[in-house]
């Protein structure tokens, strides 16, 4: 499973292009149309907090996992940084979460369930979200697809250039035509010096029907597969699938 370590000093800089805020009212959408208003959500592979902080904001009570020690320093900084208080953070793999008690709801944004390592390792955290839903909770979450591991993501190459960082994105496609094995490599500019750092790591797509299926498998109801962040169905050119499941 990949993990984050000098990823997390650049993580924000680098996804200035996410609109978290659209993102949420997304899935809050998704939330709130299944009777989920108020009261504990789970934001699972939280990263730096971006979606935590909304959360909170928005009145939910929220826990925020990951199994990164230093994405979740970020996050408790933003926390402290935009004044929110009451967020409470654990480090745990996503495999392996443990909680003192039930949820309401839990979102898992941005293509977190693609750095597992295998369907198997899939099932375990849906196991884990279903022990830890309420009846009638919501489990909303996004993956990339194995089309946009194919054709997009394949074997190319992208350059991104920030104040903070220069940064080479490589991406090598595995044989098995759904891994995307990841090298990153960070040009850090100080003293007149350019200091390199490395981070590598693999995300791998799954079917569709498999991840559905393991969901029925755990008791809950598929309610929604959309093509990203819309309400159009997933099709089969869509890049990333975002599921919204009803525990039982």
């Amino acid at each position: 499973m990949s993990g984050y370590g000098i990823f997390s000093d650049f993580y924000d800089s680098l996804t200035l292009n996410v609109d978290y805020g659209a993102m949420w009212d997304f899935y809050r959408s998704l939330l709130t149309q299944n009777g989920v208003s108020d009261g504990i959500v789970l934001d699972l592979a939280c990263g730096t907090g971006s979606l935590s902080c909304l959360m909170a904001k928005s009145g939910y009570d929220v826990i925020a996992v990951d199994g990164s020690v230093e994405m979740l320093s970020k996050a408790r900084e933003k926390m402290w940084e935009e004044g929110i208080d009451g967020i409470l953070f654990l480090c745990q793999d996503m495999r392996s979460i443990d909680l003192y008690g039930t949820v309401k709801g839990t979102v898992c944004a941005l293509d977190s369930l693609n750095h597992l390592d295998s369907i198997e390792d899939v099932e375990k955290v849906i196991e884990k979200v279903s022990l830890f839903t309420e009846q009638g909770g919501v489990f909303a979450f996004d993956v990339n697809t194995v089309y946009k591991h194919k054709e997009v993501l394949c074997n190319n190459t992208f350059v991104y250039e920030t104040d903070d960082v220069y940064c080479v994105w490589q991406n090598e496609l595995h044989e098995d035509g759904c891994t995307v094995n990841i090298d990153l490599d960070f040009f850090e500019y100080a003293d007149g010096l350019y200091e390199r750092r490395e981070e590598s790591f693999s995300e791998k797509a799954y079917e569709l029907d498999a991840i559905r299926g393991i969901l029925n498998k755990y008791d809950f109801e598929v309610k929604g597969v959309f093509d990203g962040f819309s309400l159009s169905p997933v099709t089969p050119t869509s890049q990333r699938a975002v599921f919204t499941a009803v525990k039982k």
